[in-house]
Parts: structure tokens; C-alpha cells; sequence
């Protein structure tokens, strides 16, 4: 009985060792959060992850309406180039200042977009990603609005950047 108590003892004490170093970290101002200075490769692969998972579990039980129907391209790309250009760029046009200013960079849409399923990216603009500078669109604006920015995005990809000028020449910006 005595071997399992310190063993059990050794244990707690690991514990609170951990626990007094990483309140030391936390305290010591040591982690830079400057936007400025660079994630290591530990850090960006412990949040893309958590981030990847954590949306692939929560966009799980939303149903993908139609994204075909009348008119929501052309809503989506209204509210599209109107709120996600400067910071995701565009077919033709490169990530605007705010988004060169983030960390983590804020991913250009053109390229990574198709890499998320049409409920993933509807939860991540409606709810946002925390300590990422990509906000919740849902406090704002309507499933339907919301959906109408996936169904252009899922098209993203394939849009020429001459194809994207005609677009902002023919559809105004959305309020």
C-alpha cells in the first residue's frame, strides 16, 4: 500500500510541477504575441489542428441547403467582396492590408476554400475563429446571406481574375 501512495504522491507532484511551470510561462511575459513575430511550427500545428477538428465536429450536423438556387451567387459574391476581400484576396486581387497584418495569415480563399466541405465553411463564417481576426459573421448577417458566401466560395476557385473584374462591375457591394 505504501508504493501505491508514492507512487500516487510522485504523481501529484508531476502535476503540480507542470502546472507552476506553465503559470511561470504564462506570467514571465516570455511568448512574444506580437502579429509581427512568426508561430513556430509546434504552435501552428497545435492550433490548425484543434481549429480543423474543432469546425469538422461542430459543422457535422448542419444540412447544406441548395446552393444552386436563384440568385445566391450573386448575393454571395456581393457580401463576398464586400467582407472577405481585404482580408482573403480575390481571383485578380491580393490580400489588402488588414489581412497582411494578421496571424495566423488569414488562408486565400481562391486556393484554399475548396478544401472545406460547404457546411465547414458555413460554420466558420457564421461563428468565426477565435484569436484569429476572422469574425462572426452570423451576428450580422442571415443563414441565408451566410449560405449565399459558401455557395460562391464552393466556385471560388474557378473564377478568372477577369471573370471576378466583371463581377464587381455588374453586382454592387453588399451593405
Amino acid at each position: 500500500m505504501g508504493t501505491i501512495l508514492r507512487w500516487i504522491a510522485g504523481i501529484i507532484a508531476v502535476i503540480v510541477v507542470i502546472i507552476l511551470c506553465g503559470l511561470l510561462f504564462i506570467y514571465s511575459g516570455f511568448y512574444n504575441v506580437s502579429a509581427t513575430y512568426p508561430d513556430s511550427h509546434l504552435y501552428a500545428w497545435v492550433f490548425d489542428t484543434a481549429m480543423t477538428r474543432s469546425v469538422q465536429r461542430h459543422a457535422a450536423g448542419i444540412k447544406v441547403p441548395n446552393l444552386n438556387g436563384s440568385g445566391m451567387y450573386e448575393m454571395g459574391f456581393a457580401h463576398y467582396n464586400s467582407m472577405c476581400v481585404p482580408c482573403h484576396g480575390a481571383p485578380g486581387v491580393p490580400i489588402g492590408h488588414v489581412g497582411k497584418g494578421l496571424r495566423p495569415a488569414p488562408p486565400e480563399l481562391v486556393d484554399s476554400a475548396s478544401d472545406w466541405k460547404p457546411n465547414e465553411l458555413f460554420w466558420i463564417t457564421k461563428n468565426g475563429i477565435r484569436m484569429t481576426g476572422m469574425p462572426a459573421w452570423g451576428v450580422t448577417h442571415s443563414d441565408q446571406e451566410i449560405w449565399a458566401m459558401v455557395a460562391f466560395m464552393q466556385k471560388l476557385h474557378s473564377i478568372t481574375p477577369d471573370e471576378y473584374r466583371s463581377l464587381s462591375k455588374r453586382i454592387p457591394p453588399a451593405d
